[in-house]
């Protein structure tokens, strides 16, 4: 039952003399203090979803773009000799396969799961475990055996275009990943940025022995490929996350 001066409705009333207007002194003030809350949460959710599209817009350009690059680079390296490039290319297999990673954890609601975010990280650790085994299997076998790259000037083109194109992107992924509060995404980005890294490695590599016939800068710039990929490997599974790269 209603109490004095208060409506069925749970408006209180102030009692009025006779002639004298009612007012309402009382709204419901839980249901509009309930408002802002609301509206700051449904933007949120909008901004996450804004930045989930996003990344996965920039994860398919890079799967675009990394296959064209194994493409190139392991043909190119298949008919030079050149361990390094085969290496370039098969980092480009990888971090498409570390790319297939993320679109699979901003799918549903695994973002939001710390269980999924390791696993994420553990697989794109592993990829970069199998491209470090490969090419310092490779390139140590070449400086043993001395083996004499020939000039590639294909893939002294592609290791140039790469050069100039990976780092934007990796930012912009490293920024969405930061904006999403995801580590895997980040390792992702840095994934792409290593790619890079060994764009300028494999350039100076493929120009030594192209222009001045240093058959060995191929194989040293496939071991520095390597021990980059195996750093990565063990700060991608601990989980860690720098903002150098």
């Amino acid at each position: 039952m209603p109490g004095r001066g208060e409506s069925p409705s749970g408006f209180r009333c102030r009692p009025t003399a006779a002639g004298e207007r009612t007012t309402v002194v009382g709204v419901a003030s839980e249901t509009l203090s309930t408002l802002p809350v609301a509206l700051v949460v449904g933007r949120e959710d909008q901004e996450r979803a804004s930045l989930v599209r996003k990344a996965r817009r920039l994860t398919w350009l890079s799967l675009g773009w990394h296959g064209v690059e194994a493409a190139v680079a392991v043909a190119a390296g298949v008919v030079a000799g050149s361990v390094a490039l085969v290496g370039f290319g098969a980092d480009s297999l990888i971090e498409a396969t570390a790319g297939f990673v993320v679109l699979w954890l901003v799918s549903g609601e695994r973002l939001s799961s710390h269980r999924a975010e390791r696993r994420a990280q553990q697989l794109i650790a592993a990829s970069f475990l199998l491209l470090a085994a490969y090419v310092t299997f490779e390139s140590a076998r070449d400086l043993i055996a001395g083996h004499h790259p020939q000039a590639s000037w294909v893939g002294v083109g592609l290791a140039a275009i790469t050069l100039v194109a990976m780092p934007p992107l990796a930012g912009a992924k490293r920024r969405v990943g930061r904006a999403l509060g995801s580590p895997a995404t980040v390792s992702e980005s840095r994934q792409t940025m290593l790619c890079a890294y060994l764009s300028a490695a494999l350039l100076i590599g493929l120009l030594a022995n192209a222009l001045a016939g240093s058959w060995w800068a191929d194989p040293i710039v496939a071991l520095v490929i390597g021990a980059v990929a195996l750093r990565e490997a063990r700060e991608a599974w601990r989980g860690e996350s720098c903002g150098c790269c």
